[in-house]
């Protein structure tokens, strides 16, 4: 029955990892957590784990940059009504075609660990005229990173906790920490690029 209910979980955060590229309220962090501390004594679980929630990730950039792509005229529509959107898509658009090479792959690793920073990154490359192929290989090095990041943060957090709620509360706290500061580093690099 523990097996059942772990497998539950474990696609449940797969599926939300998936989707919160087009919705980024979903606390696919969260889950993941939940799902790694639910699977953390099975033998290799977090590493299949980390793989299964690399892959959702990188495959959710695909849907939200292919609808992006074939979207456009309602994507136009859209970030006309939300000048603030609008203002990140081109701030990010521009920064993609500035940079040089490992800076703009930085920045998309980056856009991974900021709150709605991923799906303003698909929409500003499925927006941008030039052609994704670039991105694609960077998004899976994020996919990477993230997956590796949230799995060890739920893995030692089961194992220097006795308690899965403490484990489950610290590594939530751990994340949404993490994210808050690298949120707050990019809003401050970027009102110095500014200057």
């Amino acid at each position: 029955m523990a097996a059942i209910g772990s497998s539950w979980i474990c696609a449940l955060a797969l599926v939300a990892v998936l989707g919160d590229a087009l919705l980024p309220f979903i606390p696919s962090g969260t889950l993941v957590i939940l799902a790694v501390l639910k699977t953390a004594q099975v033998d290799g679980a977090p590493v299949m784990l980390g793989l299964g929630v690399a892959v959702a990730s990188f495959l959710g950039d695909l849907l939200l940059l292919n609808l992006a792509r074939r979207g456009a005229p309602a994507l136009h529509r859209r970030l006309a009504r939300r000048p603030k959107l609008a203002a990140s898509v081109t701030r990010v658009q521009q920064a993609l075609v500035e940079r040089p090479h490992g800076a703009a792959a930085a920045m998309v690793v980056i856009a991974r660990f900021v709150p709605a920073g991923r799906t303003v990154l698909n929409l500003a490359i499925g927006h941008s005229p030039a052609h994704p192929h670039r991105f694609l290989h960077w998004s899976a090095l994020a996919a990477l990173v993230w997956a590796a990041y949230i799995v060890t943060l739920g893995w030692l957090n089961s194992h220097w906790f006795n308690t899965a709620w403490l484990s489950l509360v610290v590594s939530c706290a751990a994340a949404t920490a993490i994210s808050t500061a690298i949120a707050r580093m990019v809003r401050r690099t970027r009102r110095l690029a500014a200057l």
